[in-house]
This record gives structure tokens, sequence and C-alpha cells, in this order.
């Protein structure tokens, strides 16, 4: 018997997903890859759905990272095609009217400038369609890397400290966060990696610090709404610590 799942309060505030396993997919059914690609964007569509029904504030899908230049340009080129795709469906009149009424917002984690021009046109529409939502924050990491990230956030961090906006001994954790991709989003409480692999992949370094992981060997295209079910259900059974004890965690409920 599955264990049930906890009241909303203690589900987790932001879902991480490192969607691995498309390519093996199709590889293990004699199909190309991008069919893998493809079947990979359907899943994502199903379970971003789901955690919008389940009440997740944050979600953020790793979809294309920068390393993923070097491989080959058909792949490349029709992983473009499928972000291409994704922004279209998502920016015709009737799916901004549903995102405005789920009050979902959607942003891109990753270097706009790396993208063809086409693709940074749509991306900066549906920015600033989105813009105004308030409730969900739904990311596609796209052209990303968490060391260029953290550099990147560094760099401005440096450009405020030289127009003296910003104090050098003022850098706290929390204002460091700010400059980050993702601010304004709170550090994933769980990161999901299908396909099996034990390895974060460059993705979201500076955030994942005290996330708990969820590893599947259930590929990306086979990932369902009922294992996402069963990834919250063992995020809810486990005691996040964050450096205290067990004896600490309790004292510290119990005046709650």
């Amino acid at each position: 018997m599955s264990k049930p799942l906890s009241p909303k309060k203690s589900r987790p505030k932001h879902i991480a997903f490192i969607m691995d396993g498309n390519g093996r997919w199709a590889e293990q059914r004699g199909l190309s890859r991008l069919v893998g690609h493809r079947k990979g964007y359907q899943a994502l569509r199903k379970i971003a759905d789901t955690c919008l029904d389940l009440g997740i504030p944050c979600i953020t899908f790793y979809a294309f990272s920068k390393e993923n230049w070097k491989r080959p340009k058909e792949e490349v080129d029709g992983l473009q095609a499928l972000f291409s795709k994704y922004l279209d469906e998502n920016l015709t009149r009737e799916n901004l009217a549903e995102a405005r009424r789920r009050g979902l917002r959607f942003r891109m984690l990753g270097n706009l400038l790396d993208l063809p021009p086409y693709l940074r046109v749509k991306v900066r529409k549906i920015l600033a369609k989105t813009r105004p939502n308030r409730g969900h924050i739904l990311n596609v990491a796209f052209s990303y890397g968490g060391r260029a990230e953290i550099v990147e956030a560094a760099k401005k961090i440096a450009r405020e400290v030289q127009k003296k906006k910003l104090k050098p001994g003022e850098l706290t954790e929390e204002i460091f966060s700010r400059y980050l991709y993702t601010g304004g989003c709170p550090d994933p409480d769980l990161l999901i990696r299908t396909g099996g692999e034990f390895r974060v992949s460059n993705f979201l370094l500076y955030q994942i610090a005290y996330a708990e992981i969820y590893v599947t060997r259930t590929l990306w295209p086979d990932f369902q709404p009922r294992e996402l079910k069963q990834a919250i259900r063992e995020y809810q059974h486990r005691e996040r610590r964050f450096g205290m004890t067990s004896a600490q965690i309790k004292s510290s409920a119990r005046k709650v």
C-alpha cells in the first residue's frame, strides 16, 4: 500500500526536473532520438499540468544545457524546433487566457543571446505576456549552465558595486540569490531526475544545496503523474534537517 499524500502545506514549493532518457527511450525502440524528444515534450506538458493541479508554486524543467550545443546539428535543430512549438502553443489566445486564469508566469533560465533571433522574439513575447500573472512560475532552462549562472550573477553584483548601489559587506546569500536566473523563486525542495543517473549535470548548483533528490530509472517519456505523486510522497516522509539534529527539528516543531 502506498503512503498517503500529506496535506497541501507539506508539499514542495519548488520542484525541479532533470528530464533524462529521451534518447535512450527512442533507441530502445529503434527510433530516432528526435522522436524521443517529441515524446519527452508530451511528458513535460503532462507533468507541468499535474504540478499546477497539485498547487506547486514553482516548477523548473531542464530542457537544454549549454553543453547540449555540442550535439549533432540535426538533434540541436530538432530541440530548438520543439522549444519553438512549445512557445507557439503557449502563445495562443486560448492558452494565454488559461495562464492568466491559473496565475501562471513563464520564465526562461539561461542565456537568451545564445538562441537564434526567431526564438528570442518568441521567448520575449511569452515572458512579457505572462509577467503580470501571479500564483505559479514555470521555468524552462534552455541554454542553461549552473556554473555560468553563478558567474553571471557575480558579474551583475560587481557592476552594482562599481555603481555604488551595493557595498561588498552588504552581500548575503539571500541578496546573492536575487541575481540568479531563479530570483523570486524559492530554492527547489525536490529535485527529480529520471533515467537512473546519479548526477546533477550542472543544474541549479547554487539553489539545490538542501534539495531532496529523487532518482528513478524511469526514462523521461515514460514518467507519469502517478510517479510524480510517489516522489512527492517520499519527499513528505523525509526529515529535512538543514544542518540541525533530529531533536532540534522536533523541538522547533513543538514551539510552532
